[in-house]
């Protein structure tokens, strides 16, 4: 599977992004998909994961601010990201694992793309 990410950028603090993922060599159909952002200075983090069922889960930091979703039509993941704070700024990175029903911790996704950087800054 590849994974290509796009609609990184700047916005000031309590601004909106729109992620997405293009899914490649395959359908989303067959995958846990989700982001994982690396914020200078700390560690990985997993923020959000949806599984073959529609299911969505979300680290704490974003719970309630970013919203992940999916069309299988275009095999496209996005992740709708709102209420930006400097603390997001960092590079995204779309993950997939081919795993039915529950995903495990999105960290552990074995596939990854490159990245898109979001920056958050006034």
């Amino acid at each position: 599977v590849q994974l290509v990410e796009s609609g990184g950028g700047s916005v000031q603090p309590g601004g909106s992004l729109k992620l997405s993922c293009k899914v490649s060599n395959d359908t989303i159909e067959n995958f846990c998909l989700g982001w994982v952002r690396q914020v200078p200075g700390k560690e990985r983090e997993g923020v959000a994961a949806i599984d073959t069922d529609g299911g969505t889960t979300y680290s704490d930091s974003v719970q309630g601010r970013f919203t992940i979703t999916r069309d299988k039509a275009k095999d496209l993941v996005y992740l709708q990201m709102n209420g930006l704070q400097p603390e997001d700024t960092g590079m995204y990175y779309c993950a997939a694992d081919q795993l039915y029903g529950t995903c495990r911790d999105v960290l552990d996704f074995p596939a990854r793309g490159q990245g898109t950087q979001v920056t958050v800054s006034s």
